[in-house]
């Protein structure tokens, strides 16, 4: 069976006319391990990134971060960030994404609790981040800022390092980063109710590749053309959770198509 229409059945997700498909992987935190997998279905964590290699299913090396039984979406289990995380907590990307290097299209999709503006520690924060080395190097993410009050939340989306970075600039505000982010000035989280974020991304590393980010079923933004190659070592390449996050994730989910403005709503309710 269809795994989509399988959680629509079993009604963990609303059933939509039209049953969106390649589902790569979809994390409900029911467990530790991934409810639909394509690759690895298993939850690691390491003490950091530096040490992902010896990394081990499970979450015993990051000790603030655990299974929520009863506090997700729909009474079931969410996963847990109780404190800063700064420990290595991932899926495996190989098989759970769909990464060509030179057209890479797919849907990132996960729910997030909490009031960045009170529930985080000082510094930057990403929900989201996959990618085989740094957030500015073949990766896609989302951040919530450091210094803005209300902390803005942003989508970034960054081919090879060398391949945008064509200044080489390391230090200061480099503005060939800074004007390709998507930017919510006064994003609607809260630690009332959930709130819905969607990546849907299209060609990336064929030249004309772009995403877009969705918050609550709503388009936010949308990139500029992103032209530079992606490149991945698919044994580091990680689907990294709650990097300096603090509160609750739920249904992280993972497509190997761009979902359609209606499915990205669909998909939220």
């Amino acid at each position: 069976m269809n795994p989509w229409l399988f959680l629509c059945l079993l009604g963990t997700f609303p059933l939509v006319a039209q049953t969106p498909r390649g589902l790569l992987l979809h994390a409900s935190f029911e467990t530790e391990p991934a409810k639909v997998a394509r690759g690895d279905a298993n939850l690691y964590s390491a003490p950091n990134y530096k040490q992902q290699s010896a990394a081990k299913a499970g979450l015993a090396a990051a000790p603030h971060v655990a299974l929520a039984p009863g506090e997700g979406r729909h009474g079931s289990g969410a996963l847990l960030f109780k404190a800063k995380n700064e420990n290595a907590v991932f899926y495996k990307a190989a098989g759970n994404m769909s990464f060509r290097p030179k057209d890479w299209t797919g849907t990132i999709s996960f729910f997030l609790k909490l009031d960045p503006d009170t529930g985080l520690a000082p510094g930057f924060c990403d929900p989201i981040q996959v990618t085989d080395k740094a957030y500015n190097d073949s990766a896609i993410w989302v951040d919530f800022t450091k210094d803005d009050r209300p902390r803005h939340f942003r989508l970034g989306v960054f081919g090879e390092l060398k391949g945008w970075n064509t200044a080489g600039q390391t230090t200061g505000v480099n503005p060939l980063f800074e004007n390709r982010l998507v930017v919510v000035k006064k994003p609607p989280f809260t630690r009332d109710a959930w709130t819905h974020v969607a990546i849907t991304h299209t060609a990336l590393g064929s030249g004309k590749g772009a995403a877009t980010l969705y918050v609550n079923g709503e388009a936010a933004g949308t990139t500029p053309a992103i032209a530079e190659r992606f490149a991945w070592d698919p044994a580091l390449a990680a689907i990294r959770l709650g990097v300096n996050y603090t509160g609750l994730m739920d249904d992280v989910m993972v497509f190997s198509r761009a979902l359609t403005a209606a499915e990205v709503k669909a998909l939220g309710r």
